[in-house]
């Protein structure tokens, strides 16, 4: 079974024989369909459907020699609503099953993001026929969180414009750092250093969430997993209408990216409200929309 079933409503499913019941019910009262022919010849689907506004399961399958769709493997997904756009994007497949990851530089992070792709059929397609560009994409994440944590907002004042300057400014650095730029791999180091000495110094009176804000890290040996702490930006709460359970759809600005992130609202400690913080682990999810090339 999936561990993050319960992100999207279906906690009480704790059994493989009910998840197997719950898969073939969706793929039998999937809502949309989308097929492709991957590379070894065969139809291969993908079926939604969803049980609250942008969130429920994804089926996947092949499509036998009479024309019978069998399941693959099940998935919880959410959509998210924030596009962000990188000219550097790479797709690779799975080695155990027909499911991708992409792979894209942030410039925020100053690393790179890997993501789950959503969008497989979307992706064949494009790439079996020509249509898309394989750089260049408008990304739209999103995650999926089995626990989850609210902060109180730390006291800041508001950005000047030469603390704005700074951070576009660093972004430039990194970028030109990528591109093997040796000052501003130097320039770099020193504020990683010199961040590293504050916070060394700070850390002794201070609690380490009162000095840093917000942070989007890598968790754990899965690598489209993170450790994500940003600030909410709005809260909506939704109901899986098979389950009835709550689920929180929390949007959040996290390291400059802005995403979407749900949680059963049994999982999350606190109460989720604008201008607080959300600290939890997140399974990585993205839906790519590659640019067409005619």
């Amino acid at each position: 079974m999936h561990r993050y079933l319960r992100a999207v409503g279906f906690s009480g499913i704790q059994k493989r024989e009910e998840f197997e019941a719950l898969s073939k019910f969706t793929s039998e009262c999937y809502q949309t369909e989308e097929t492709a022919v991957t590379e070894e010849g065969e139809d291969f689907s993908e079926r939604r459907k969803e049980f609250a506004e942008q969130m429920g399961l994804l089926v996947r399958g092949v499509y036998d020699e009479n024309d019978e769709f069998q399941i693959e493997y099940c998935i919880p997904y959410f959509s998210g609503t924030t596009a962000h756009y990188y000219e550097d994007m790479a797709i690779e497949r799975h080695a155990e099953k027909e499911s991708y990851s992409g792979v894209c530089d942030d410039v925020n992070l100053g690393v790179s993001l890997i993501f789950y792709l959503q969008n497989v059929t979307e992706y064949l397609n494009k790439k079996r026929y020509g249509h898309m560009e394989s750089t260049s994409a408008s990304l739209i994440l999103s995650g999926l969180s089995v626990e989850g944590k609210i902060l109180m907002p730390v006291y800041q004042k508001t950005p000047v414009v030469s603390e704005i300057r700074s951070d576009q400014e660093r972004r430039k650095m990194i970028q030109a750092a990528r591109e093997g730029d040796e000052d501003a791999i130097e320039n770099l180091t020193l504020e990683d250093m010199d961040t590293y000495s504050m916070i060394s110094k700070r850390i002794m009176d201070e609690d380490v969430f009162s000095i840093v804000t917000t942070h989007f890290m890598p968790c754990g040996v899965e690598c489209d997993h993170y450790n994500i702490m940003g600030e909410i930006l709005d809260v909506d709460l939704r109901e899986n209408n098979y389950t009835k359970e709550k689920i929180y759809a929390i949007t959040i600005d996290t390291n400059g990216i802005v995403m979407d992130v749900c949680i059963n609202q049994q999982d999350l400690i606190g109460e989720p409200m604008p201008g607080r913080r959300f600290r939890g682990i997140i399974w990585l999810q993205g839906l790519v929309h590659f640019e067409e090339k005619w």
